[in-house]
């Protein structure tokens, strides 16, 4: 059996074990978010965020990311209350296929999208006959952006939904609600915060689209040229643009992740009260 002594100097030496490869990846992890920050402080970042292609580049960014941020909220809600809530057949494939885009690499979501609604693609050809082309649009940003950010807003109201007690639900039905009452009088207010936390999410992830974009919707400025975009085209023309916006995104994924931290943070204190 081991003495007191060295127990003590175990747990002392096994506290470094931990600590040490962790302060080594937090320091991988900050250290060029901090540089980022520092380099973009020292060149004058607001001078170059308000050139005329950043500008334009925000502007595209924040109209494309809210709409596809909306569009996720208002398909993905129903979506998300059935897959809590119901029960039939092939329902773990249809959570499979929702769940994909978020795994599958940028490059195979853009051919995906190409694929299907490309000139030449399977359901293009069909669009084509009304005049109706997608590809290398502001459209074609929208729906790039919808494909990879949408199933994070689903996962998450989802998790609200489930969460709700269903003795709550019984109460309800006993008292005479019907269905749609049930579903905007209790399962919304009460999976409020996991379908607010999950549409932050979602719009993060919009406006940082990148792989999806570049290949489905190309990079013309003022049609289809994001702030991913920019920063990438700002590496050859323009490094201080690239900074600046990189920094830009940076500070708004911050904020937003403090957001979406202390709605998580408030709904276990509610929780645990």
């Amino acid at each position: 059996m081991a003495s007191p002594r060295k127990t003590t100097l175990f747990f002392k030496y096994a506290e470094w074990l931990f600590l040490a490869p962790s302060l080594l990846l937090i320091v991988l992890l900050a250290l060029p978010v901090f540089s980022l920050l520092w380099r973009a402080g020292m060149d004058g970042m607001f001078h170059f965020v308000t050139e005329p292609r950043a500008l334009s580049a925000l502007r595209l960014s924040l109209l494309t990311s809210s709409i596809s941020t909306l569009t996720a909220v208002i398909t993905g809600t129903p979506l998300a209350f059935v897959l809590a809530r119901g029960k039939f057949k092939n329902k773990t494939l249809l959570e499979l296929a929702i769940d994909l885009p978020v795994v599958l690499p940028p490059s195979v979501a853009g051919i995906a999208l190409l694929i299907a609604f490309g000139r030449q693609g399977l359901f293009g050809e069909w669009f084509g006959m009304f005049g109706i082309t997608i590809p290398f649009t502001t459209t074609a940003v929208i729906l790039a952006q919808t494909f990879v950010s949408a199933p994070l807003f689903v996962r998450s109201a989802r998790i609200g939904f489930a969460e709700v007690d269903p003795q709550i639900l019984e109460a309800a039905y006993v008292e005479g609600s019907n269905n749609w009452q049930v579903f905007r009088h209790i399962m919304i207010p009460l999976s409020g915060r996991a379908i607010l936390s999950g549409s932050i999410l979602t719009w993060t992830r919009a406006i940082g689209e990148f792989g999806a974009t570049i290949l489905f919707a190309g990079n013309l400025e003022g049609v289809t040229q994001t702030m991913p975009l920019a920063i990438y085209l700002g590496l050859e023309r323009s490094l201080g643009i690239a900074i600046a916006l990189s920094s830009l995104l940076v500070i708004v994924s911050i904020l937003l992740l403090l957001l979406t931290r202390r709605l998580e943070s408030h709904k276990e204190e509610t929780r645990d009260y």
